[in-house]
């Protein structure tokens, strides 16, 4: 009886295989291409976020260093103050002592104080509520808006600053 010769077993790939192979390999490398993206727009998201805390930081720091009858400190528009006359925490008015004030409809900043970074790309509010949550502390909410891929980003931060007595 013959023996086939070596020649012969050595079939190699057909076609089909090799496009089913490469059928795979391009499905990997696109969810890889896919990944990427993905961590890519995460990273900008973090780093925007990442700006707007320090720059928040970096405000509120300068707040808390001033003396607690400072005009940055002040409740222009008198929403947070002297609006919670049965002293229970809650505005007698239905708000929230004007904390949320950023901008209106408009386009008029109605926050108590604003500030923008030098590139306008950041923008932080502050509205402070005087005796709030107790007499002689002010509660400020700073809130940092900015645009990132055409969608607004917003941050809020409240703190509390006390009067020494």
């Amino acid at each position: 009886m013959k023996t086939p010769s070596c020649q012969n077993r050595q079939q190699g790939f057909t076609l089909l295989e090799v496009i089913i192979a490469m059928f795979i390999l391009a499905f990997g490398l696109l969810a890889i291409a896919s990944m990427q993206t993905t961590a890519i727009k995460g990273n900008s998201q973090a780093m925007g976020l990442t700006e707007a805390v320090n720059l928040a930081q970096d405000r509120m720091e300068r707040l808390i260093g001033l003396p607690y009858t400072d005009t940055s400190l002040n409740d222009t528009d008198g929403d947070g103050t002297n609006q919670d006359a049965d002293r229970d925490g809650v505005d007698d008015d239905g708000g929230n002592f004007g904390l949320d004030d950023t901008v209106n409809s408009s386009g008029t900043v109605t926050a108590d104080q604003s500030w923008t970074d030098p590139s306008g790309t950041y923008t932080v509010y502050w509205n402070v509520a005087v005796e709030q949550p107790i007499q002689n502390v002010k509660t400020i909410r700073m809130t940092v808006r900015w645009t990132d891929r055409g969608l607004r980003r917003t941050a809020t931060f409240d703190f509390t600053k006390s009067e020494v007595i």
